[in-house]
């Protein structure tokens, strides 16, 4: 994770750059429940982006071809690659039977 997030703070006179241990903002941020709970649901949104973009890069196809395969755009696939389109149990099942895998979802 980053060490260090530099905030800069903007005077009257002069640029000021104020130095935080990203770490320590970051534990002091998710107490607050609204923020831990979008910081958990984008964090769940990007691994499974992340798994999209895996299995499909071992399959060796292209967003294109993806695409083509569950009736969609390549930009819809770059979307969902890049964690900035919703997921919905439908279109996760038709790319995990593109991709020749099972989708399961689990509650915990």
């Amino acid at each position: 994770m980053i060490s260090l997030l530099i905030k800069k703070l903007m005077n009257s006179k002069k640029r000021k750059i104020k130095l935080i241990d990203f770490d320590e903002y970051l534990e002091k941020e998710l107490k607050n429940p609204e923020f831990k709970r979008l910081y958990d649901e984008h964090g769940r949104q990007l691994e499974i982006s992340y798994q999209i973009l895996q299995l499909r890069k071992k399959k060796k196809i292209s967003q294109a071809q993806l695409a083509k395969k569950i009736g969609t755009s390549q930009s819809n696939i770059a979307r969902m690659e890049s964690g900035r389109q919703n997921f919905t149990i439908e279109l996760l099942n038709k790319v995990a039977q593109a991709l020749n895998k099972e989708l399961k979802v689990t509650i915990q």
